[in-house]
């Protein structure tokens, strides 16, 4: 019955104009800062997704460390122990750590990456090579693949019609003990067979070879390595493939998902997400306020109605929830108007991308947008509660009024 109150209230024409202006511009007012609210958070969830997309070609979905110092020590037996383990897909063992790589007169510092032939199985930069091919070569005769950052550095020259350049790469060495500094220096020669394109950060300073060379260039044991990186199968969740693996290899190592490799930079992107979504949820408090003033006139204005329905026997409480639904009326209809408006937007950013960004640095020029339905459930309950709380002031009002007829 309250509802129905509600709902001709909502719909009827006051005796105050200002009250319907009221009314309607918090409505107005919610419907935009839903609006904005639904559209920020899928933008965010957008670029969540391109930022995760970019960087699992280059970061695995597991990936061993050492649980202190550089470098750690894997026997075949454990290796084949971790392949064996449900969850696993691939593993492919890493030698890594910093590096000179020279071209004639040119030269650049890079993170050089040894892998082994597993590599492609696990990471998805084999198959971002823009320029030659995906070739580490083998220990007699290295390859190297640099980021078009490292490239453009040394001056590397992909041309087809000369021979592939000589690349020198100049690497720290292990248990060297000696007081000569260039003893604990190693140099190797590689040939440059192709250069991939990911991100920036991966562009300007990696460096692939094969693990063989770069072990025997950096002094390594047989069975040492500086990390392990792993594919999980499809239906194996990420957390559950990790528990697998720790139990395996116990405290001395420490594996990370992808999400703990790229921590800092996930961290960020949410805490932006939400410092945004707290500052659009101020517009709505704001249209509180005019939620207050309107139902506070509305309930001036209806003081004979309240009467009557107090003189038939309605109870307070009757009287309450019907400037309760009053509120919730309100910001329900701006609250579907705004998602609404930001679901039509969306949908026709994803198929015409009409809204660019400036600059033209990045990997696509338009904003990108992902709708969610927990964003609608999180907005939509943002509303209800800011609503609620505002209604309610003046609902209690409305039930505590005397009878008073005229």
């Amino acid at each position: 019955m309250f509802l129905k109150f509600a709902w001709r209230y909502f719909r009827a024409k006051k005796s105050a104009n200002a009250i319907n202006i009221i009314a309607w511009v918090t409505t107005c007012v919610i419907a935009f800062a839903t609006c904005c609210q639904v559209l920020v958070l899928s933008v965010y969830n957008g670029f969540e997704d391109l930022v995760k997309s970019m960087y699992s070609s280059f970061y695995t979905d597991l990936k061993i460390l050492p649980a202190s110092g550089k470098t750690f020590l894997l026997t075949p037996q454990q290796q084949n122990a971790i392949n064996a383990l449900p969850g696993i897909a691939a593993m492919s063992m890493i030698a890594e750590d910093k590096a000179i790589l020279q071209n004639g007169t040119q030269q650049t510092f890079v993170n050089a990456k040894g892998v082994d032939n597993n590599y492609y199985k696990v990471s998805g930069l084999p198959f971002k090579v823009v320029n030659g091919n995906f070739n580490v070569g083998i220990l007699s005769n290295p390859g190297i693949v640099v980021g078009v950052g490292v490239q453009n550095a040394a001056d590397i020259s992909m041309n087809t019609a000369f021979d592939k350049e000589l690349i020198t790469l100049t690497l720290p060495k292990k248990n060297v003990e000696s007081s000569d500094p260039l003893a604990s220096l190693s140099e190797g020669n590689v040939v440059a067979n192709g250069v991939f394109a990911i991100q920036q950060d991966f562009d300007n300073n990696y460096a692939i070879t094969n693990i063989d060379f770069l072990k025997r260039q950096m002094n390594f044991a047989p069975e040492e390595f500086s990390a392990a990186e792993i594919k999980i199968k499809p239906t194996v969740k990420p957390t559950e493939a990790q528990r697998q693996v720790e139990d395996l290899l116990g405290e001395n190592f420490q594996v990370q998902t992808l999400y703990q490799q790229n921590s800092n930079l996930y961290n960020t992107i949410r805490l932006e997400k939400w410092a945004i979504y707290a500052v659009l949820t101020l517009i709505l408090i704001v249209a509180a306020f005019n939620m207050v003033s309107a139902l506070s006139m509305l309930v001036i204005e209806k003081e004979k109605d309240i009467s009557i329905l107090q003189s038939m026997g309605s109870p307070r409480s009757m009287i309450r929830k019907i400037f309760l639904a009053e509120g919730m009326l309100l910001g329900f209809v701006g609250a579907v108007i705004g998602i609404a408006l930001a679901t039509i937007i969306c949908l026709i950013q994803l198929k015409f991308h009409l809204i660019k960004m400036g600059g033209g640095s990045f990997l696509i020029d338009y904003f990108p947008v992902k709708l969610l339905v927990s964003d609608f459930l999180l907005v939509s309950a943002t509303i209800f509660c800011i609503s609620l709380l505002a209604s309610w002031v003046p609902a209690y009002k409305a039930s505590k009024q005397m009878i008073v007829l005229k």
